[in-house]
């Protein structure tokens, strides 16, 4: 039996709704912190790669993470990668309100002016801030400033 196909051209496309071009990510560690644009928000701080960062309201700032479990999942802590002790400051980082607190499973959180960071996952490329202002995981979620404050503003 044979299979005979032929095209057509009737003038009909299809479309995905799925992104399948990856994202472009700027080239620095991930351990990196350095400040980024966010339309709407201004400067925030960003990872190497140019990922928006975020602080847990529900952290105390100068403290370890509150965040484990299911939280750490959806909101991945930003850590020193093993053998590594300090982050790296990038463009626009004050060295001084960088820092670290350690993880009970071990890791090491990146801090800035004493908040632990985290990423969101949705956030795939530089630019992007859709935590901002979330409730998820037992508290709100907020970018911050090159300055270490949080960005209270919600996104646009």
């Amino acid at each position: 039996m044979a299979v005979l196909a032929s095209g057509c051209n009737n003038g009909t496309s299809v479309t995905t709704p799925f992104n399948t071009t990856a994202p472009v990510l700027q080239h620095g560690p991930e351990h990196e912190v350095k400040v980024g644009h966010v339309a709407g928000l201004g400067s925030v701080l960003v990872d190497g790669k140019g990922i928006t960062l975020y602080l847990y309201a529900t952290d105390k700032k100068g403290r370890p993470s509150r965040c484990y479990d299911i939280c750490a999942v959806q909101w991945p802590p930003l850590v020193v990668p093993p053998g590594v002790s300090r982050p790296i400051a990038g463009p626009g980082i004050d060295s001084r309100l960088l820092g670290t607190v350690p993880r009970t499973d071990g890791t090491t959180q990146i801090t800035y002016n004493g908040w632990p960071l985290y990423l969101w996952p949705p956030d795939r490329e530089p630019g992007m801030a859709t935590g901002q202002a979330l409730t998820n995981a037992g508290g709100l979620w907020y970018v911050l400033s090159p300055a270490g404050k949080a960005i209270i503003t919600p996104a646009a």
